[in-house]
């Protein structure tokens, strides 16, 4: 079964359950990936899913952020419960030391000196890594690799 799928099982599921929280957050995923389908004219794949995911979780961290920072727990407390329903959908990440070993082969394997290689070390990391890793972790590890 395609993650495309899962979720619009998970989607009938809640709606059976009559689960409004959850059913809100699978909606809004499900419209993001539509809206991607419409506007590329194409069919996603679980890379792509995985893509729009991501995205999304992000936007829900800087959410959280800023509603706490104006002192508004309740909406951090709901942008926090939508962020846990998305991370369901997101394959087993890579640990810190994975990560970071993998950048340090990578960087090795194109040969890459120092900063000033880092936009071709982040084009190679970015497709190799793709929904396997953080992207903050990846981007601090290939500045550790390339600084050191």
């Amino acid at each position: 079964m395609s993650l495309k799928e899962k979720i619009t099982e998970d989607m009938k599921t809640a709606m059976r359950a009559k689960d409004s929280e959850r059913l809100g957050t699978i909606r809004l995923l499900q419209a993001a990936m539509k809206q991607k389908e419409v506007d590329e004219r194409i069919e996603l794949d679980d890379v792509a899913v995985v893509a729009i995911v991501d995205k999304l979780i992000k936007q829900r961290k800087d959410s959280i952020t800023a509603f706490e920072g104006a002192g508004r727990q309740d909406l951090a407390d709901k942008e926090k419960a939508e962020m846990a329903v998305l991370q369901a959908y997101l394959p087993e990440r890579m640990s810190a030391e994975e990560t970071l070993a993998a950048v340090k082969a990578i960087v090795a394997e194109l040969g890459a000196a120092g900063p000033g290689d880092m936009g071709k070390v982040m084009g190679v990391v970015k497709t190799r890594l793709a929904g396997k890793a953080d992207m903050g972790q990846v981007s601090a590890a290939v500045k550790a690799a390339l600084a050191g």
